[in-house]
């Protein structure tokens, strides 16, 4: 999954885990050690005993005084709980409430692999997680690697944010070579610069350094909202921590199935965004009157794809080439939001005016560092859960025939991915999503909209599947990715009664589309 957008977009062996679990279950072994456990079990123990003190937030958090902030340490290899520690950053808006209404700590985290969590405390004023405000610690992070938590990188975030750049939609051979030598280059970049360490960025450790973070903020049992690549670690938390559990929000849901993680997840994506892309094209087409993109959405493609070669010629303002045009409209399969400003920034383009889409497209300095830490977190996560195909020519065969019908996002989520065909760290075997061994899970919510491209809506149902007692609220007829939270109030009033009172709707549960957006410049 795509690091800036695609993903952004949320179990009992062990004596020792058992004397550090909290009443109503154990910690069930990890899937690649009984060593990872035991070490979970220490490692939340300290953090139980030691807890966090939080302060006044860095200023490079930029977050408001009413938010504050502490660090949680966590071992960098949980077969080695005292050995290498790294600290990870967390914030915290306390519960606004009656003490008779507080409910303990909700931790949140956005996806990625990447993003981090740190401002979501900010919430609490908003008026879809006031409520819950008042009866949770709102509660964020920034997973290792990310941020301030031990940070990584693999490249210099100069050359990272390096621009204009092309996007074939159907790459030449001698493109592909280019692109191939990249990914190589910068598979090596993540191993010269991260060392030793690289191995342990993984999704088995983001889901236990969950539960460490849970134990520090002492919490007997666990509320997370995860979501996008947050749903697919939350599953992973259920799975080690079935008896942990009390309240889990699954938003936006990453197919667990472990034939999915993470090669196929990505090939799934292209078809998924391209119906998304007929969306919006077909909203523009609608609102020709306003924008001039064309009264049909293959006149409005033909619009797009015309700025499309311009910008391969003559790049706008120097930086804004065919693969910066392409990540920023990529964000229309993302949110229904960024429909009408990115219709506004393609028409005045072809007005003559470049200014909007220059503003929406061009790679900011400010946050390349930050933009190259996203992405090189999200590749070693995603390269070191699962195994990838090694060989160029299955990626080539593969992307080639998925290109034919979809064009659109195909190639590029390819480039993003195929670091992972010359990983030179071990990857290791998906791990089989699902409650095992008789070991019981609370009910747990999950929110997909239909047409989702990042995560498609099969997935929802897949860990619905594996998850007994879940329910899915679905979003009909929608694609915007990350629902909970919105402008769907038949979604928040789902949600916001779990997180109060712990009752899911039936089985599942469905949601009129949240009207389209108005045409705005």
């Amino acid at each position: 999954m795509r690091a800036a957008a695609l993903y952004g977009t949320v179990g009992s062996l062990i004596l020792s885990a058992l004397a550090a679990a909290p009443a109503g279950g154990a910690a069930t072994a990890p899937p690649d050690g009984v060593a990872q456990a035991r070490g979970v079990a220490v490692a939340a123990r300290q953090a139980a005993a030691r807890g966090i003190s939080f302060g006044r937030c860095a200023p490079v958090e930029k977050l408001p005084a009413a938010v504050q902030c502490g660090t949680v340490s966590v071992p960098l290899d949980y077969a080695r709980p005292d050995g290498r520690r790294i600290d990870l950053t967390v914030s915290r808006a306390r519960a606004t409430g009656r003490p008779a209404e507080r409910q303990g700590s909700l931790i949140f985290n956005p996806g990625g692999p990447g993003g981090s969590g740190m401002v979501y405390p900010t919430l609490k004023d908003s008026p879809a997680w006031r409520k819950a405000a008042r009866a949770y610690d709102l509660v964020g992070y920034a997973p290792r690697g990310v941020g301030r938590s031990a940070p990584i990188s693999c490249q210099d975030p100069a050359e990272f944010a390096k621009a204009p750049t092309q996007s074939p939609r159907h790459p030449s051979d001698a493109f592909k070579r280019h692109k191939a030598a990249q990914a190589r280059a910068y598979a090596q970049g993540c191993a010269r610069r991260a060392g030793a360490a690289l191995p342990h960025f993984t999704s088995l450790n983001n889901a236990r350094d969950l539960d460490v973070l849970r134990a520090a903020l002492g919490d007997a049992k666990l509320n997370f909202v995860g979501a996008s690549y947050g749903t697919y670690f939350g599953a992973l938390y259920a799975t080690l921590f079935p008896g942990h559990v009390r309240r889990v929000v699954f938003d936006s849901v990453v197919d667990p199935d472990p034939r999915q993680i993470w090669y196929r997840s990505n090939l799934d994506q292209a078809p998924a965004f391209e119906a998304r892309w007929a969306d919006w094209s077909r909203w523009a087409a609608r609102h020709d009157r306003h924008y001039r993109l064309g009264r049909t959405p293959e006149r409005v493609r033909a619009a797009y794809d015309r700025v499309h070669e311009r910008l391969a010629r003559e790049p706008a303002g120097g930086t804004v080439g065919p693969a910066q045009l392409q990540a920023a409209f990529l964000n229309v399969g993302y949110n229904d939001a960024f429909w009408a400003s990115r219709a506004h920034a393609l028409a005045a383009y072809l007005r003559g005016d470049p200014k909007p889409l220059i503003a929406a497209a061009a790679p900011d300095p400010a946050t390349a560092r930050a933009d190259e830490n996203e992405n090189a977190v999200y590749t070693a996560v995603e390269c070191n859960d699962a195994s990838w195909p090694r060989d160029w020519r299955v990626w080539d065969r593969d992307n080639t025939r998925l290109a034919r019908r979809a064009p659109f996002e195909t190639w590029d989520n390819a480039w993003m991915n195929l670091p992972c065909a010359y990983w030179p760290a071990h990857q290791q075997r998906a791990v089989d999503v699902g409650v095992k061994g008789g070991a019981e899970l609370p009910p747990t919510l999950l929110l997909a909209a239909e047409r989702d491209a990042a995560t498609p809506y099969p997935g929802a149902l897949e860990l619905q599947r594996r998850l007994p007692g879940s329910a899915l609220v679905t979003e009909r007829a929608a694609g915007t990715h990350g629902i909970g939270g919105g402008p769907n109030q038949c979604v928040n009033r789902h949600l916001e009664t779990y997180l109060l009172t712990g009752k899911t709707p039936a089985r599942r549960a469905y949601c009129a589309p949240r009207p389209e957006p108005k045409p705005v410049p």
